[in-house]
């Protein structure tokens, strides 16, 4: 293990810190994994890790020594910093000590393609262009509860490798297939696959819980100030709402998605 680390001027602590901003992650294609729960998972799915800021002032629980041994078993430098200069690294208000660099990993439909090869009832997520991180990260937590096959994120406005998606996805992000490409792309492999779209939107006639989810599925959701683009509504075999009885005529991306993740699992799981 290095030496504690008590300056920010520490040229390692400044690549990293160029990390939160989307330009250098894109040059560097490294990321951060901030957090336990995000870290353990990342290292549980077999994500590469290239090196790990710690500082035990801010450990939360007895955990964190085991993974950071599991790292160092595997070679990946551990740094030791002062409370100040973790601070200074983290994204949160209230930090748990354990910061790491990791290499980015994108993922495209070919490999979604080989995860599925025995998969006879498929059930997957397509986002297309969600803007809010938070929202993103939401997705894939719920995607994660239900046991989703896949995620396809289309014409991305949202960068996957956005903290903010790491941290609300809890490092489900590191747990569910996700994969990258565009919507015309996405759209002729469904089709090719025989898995039927179903596209939410506030303009449909049928409800959602009326609706047979239990076929091979894919649950397209839109952006939150726009809903799906013209392209999903018209290639969809498959529009449903969600009822709403008050004045807000939508819900948020990651409720409305929730929603319709649980009812298609209430329905594959009679």
């Amino acid at each position: 293990m290095d030496a504690l680390i008590t300056s920010p001027q520490n040229p390692r602590v400044k690549e990293a810190l160029k990390l939160w901003d989307k330009r250098d992650r894109d040059r560097s294609q490294k990321f951060i994994i901030e957090g336990y729960r995000e870290l353990l998972r990342a290292v549980d799915s077999g994500h590469t890790i290239d090196l790990l800021f710690i500082c035990r002032e801010l450990f939360l629980g007895l955990n964190e020594e085991d993974l950071i041994a599991r790292l160092q078993k595997n070679r990946v430098p551990v740094l030791p910093c002062s409370e100040a200069v973790f601070r200074k690294l983290s994204y949160r208000d209230r930090p748990d000590g354990l910061l790491a660099v990791a290499p980015q990993q994108h993922k495209t439909v070919a490999h979604l393609e080989q995860l599925l090869k025995n998969k006879k009832n498929p059930f997957l997520i397509v986002a297309e262009a969600i803007e809010k991180p938070g929202n993103l990260g939401t997705i894939l937590r719920s995607a994660d509860a239900v046991g989703i096959d896949g995620v396809i994120v289309c014409d991305p406005c949202t960068d996957i490798h956005n903290p903010n998606v790491v941290r609300a996805s809890v490092g489900t992000l590191f747990t569910v297939p996700v994969v990258e490409a565009t919507s015309v792309e996405t759209l002729t492999w469904l089709k090719a696959k025989q898995i039927a779209i179903l596209a939410a939107t506030p303009s449909a006639k049928q409800e959602f819980t009326k609706t047979d989810m239990t076929v091979p599925l894919a649950i397209v959701v839109g952006t939150e100030q726009l809903g799906l683009s013209e392209q999903w509504l018209r290639e969809a075999d498959l529009q449903v709402r969600i009822p709403m009885l008050g004045v807000a005529d939508s819900l948020n991306a990651a409720m409305a998605t929730t929603l319709l993740l649980y009812e298609a699992l209430r329905q594959r799981a009679g």
